[in-house]
């Protein structure tokens, strides 16, 4: 199994994208720690850390550890990497998935809402990486992944949402900037982000209802892009920004009908392509 004995660590791992990650990767032989605030259930939201854990644990033979943890704050961040460490003796791939959006524009914005997405998107991301380098230091093929996207600089992406961009890009700044800050440790770090919109809670919930998760994919075509670029050797793979139909055409895949929530209606494309 290609990730045998490998321990990845993944934010925002209660659902969505990153649970769809862990349960791949885990059918691989990876141990998984997830992260997330959600250790209740939520009527808007879908599983928590311990029902997220259940599924990846049925996926694949290696062991999974669920942590409640919030990557806002340097305590926490502590709490996750050094009992992942204290549970599977190191860190070999780091996933920022964890992220908040809010679509407002300017005038409409809420500072807590504001403080929310730059607290997670960036902050969270860049101490999270920061608290896993010691470890990822030691590992074979160590790996950095952020979902996050190329670094579009069209004035409509920012004219339309300009603090969530902010927020985003700055998650693809850190790739960059890890990218080349870790070249010498042969630490990689990329970032990926989706074609189309991926049937998540934020879609459901805040962005467009059942008409967009219509037109949809669902998070399997960015958890099997995720299993491929976290393959590729980190000393010659990193500060790539990779688009989930193009890493899969890459393999030989190019028949992505299966990922279609709904196959007769037309697909949206994602922010910032």
């Amino acid at each position: 199994m290609v990730f045998e004995n490998k321990t990845v660590l993944i934010t925002g791992g209660s659902r969505g994208i990153g649970k769809e990650i862990a349960i791949r990767l885990a059918k691989e032989g990876a141990n998984i720690a997830i992260v997330g605030k959600t250790a209740d259930p939520n009527p808007k939201l879908d599983g928590t850390i311990y029902t997220a854990a259940e599924e990846i644990a049925k996926a694949g033979p290696g062991k999974v550890l669920p942590l409640q943890g919030d990557v806002r704050f340097e305590d926490s961040i502590r709490h996750i990497v050094e009992t992942t460490v204290n549970a599977f003796g190191g860190i070999d791939i780091l996933i920022n998935n964890a992220s908040a959006i809010n679509l407002s524009p300017t005038e409409q914005m809420e500072p807590k809402r504001f403080d929310l997405m730059q607290s997670i998107n960036v902050r969270g991301t860049y101490f999270m990486s920061q608290a896993c380098i010691p470890y990822l230091k030691k590992a074979f093929n160590p790996h950095i992944l952020n979902l996050s996207p190329p670094i579009n600089l069209e004035p409509k992406w920012f004219g339309s949402h300009l603090a969530y961009t902010i927020s985003k890009y700055g998650m693809s700044m850190v790739v960059l900037g890890l990218a080349e800050e870790l070249k010498k440790y042969r630490i990689a770090a990329n970032g990926l982000w989706p074609r189309t919109t991926i049937a998540t809670a934020a879609v459901k919930n805040l962005l467009g209802g059942d008409f967009l998760m219509q037109r949809s994919r669902t998070a399997e075509i960015v958890a099997d892009a995720a299993f491929y670029i976290l393959q590729k050797p980190s000393f010659e793979n990193t500060g790539n920004f990779y688009i989930d139909e193009e890493v899969l055409i890459n393999e030989g895949i190019n028949d992505f009908s299966k990922y279609a929530v709904n196959p007769e209606q037309k697909l949206m494309t994602d922010l910032f392509l």
